[in-house]
């Protein structure tokens, strides 16, 4: 696990929390994170010792803010990564479903901001706790 991987992913009990940690970024979801989350969540649906999964947000702002468009645009307009929308959402997508389909519970706990990206994570988890702070949206319809 790398050093971020470990800061994002925590074992506490039997239970495993999976904290998204860039809350200057409102939490925002990079394809680094993505790859992490995944990563996490494909060793702890096979660990007899994880039996509930949490996901919070770190900050006070926001749960997630969705994906990381400032990444994506970036990537578009240098031109060296022409693929990275399409890989990025590939990524993201598959990742909402792992969590939809996830073998053990799956608790979300939100507060603040939860947009786009950050909506399909929270909507993929069985168990969804809000606090009187939060915003949900989904400005891509």
């Amino acid at each position: 696990m790398s050093v971020e991987a470990e800061e994002l992913a925590c074992r506490e009990g039997h239970m495993g929390v999976l904290t998204l940690n860039s809350p200057g970024t409102l939490n925002a979801l990079s394809e680094h994170m993505i790859e992490q989350i995944q990563d996490i969540l494909d060793r702890w649906a096979n660990d007899d010792r994880i039996c509930i999964v949490v996901i919070q947000g770190a900050g006070e702002r926001a749960f997630c803010a969705g994906g990381d468009i400032r990444e994506l645009y970036d990537a578009i307009l240098d031109g060296q990564e022409p693929e990275k929308p399409v890989r990025f959402f590939s990524r993201e997508y598959r990742m909402d479903y792992s969590i939809h389909r996830f073998p053990k519970p799956v608790l979300g706990i939100a507060h603040g901001v939860v947009m786009g990206g950050g909506l399909g994570v929270f909507a993929g988890c069985r168990y969804r706790l809000v606090t009187p702070d939060v915003t949900l949206a989904m400005p891509e319809i």
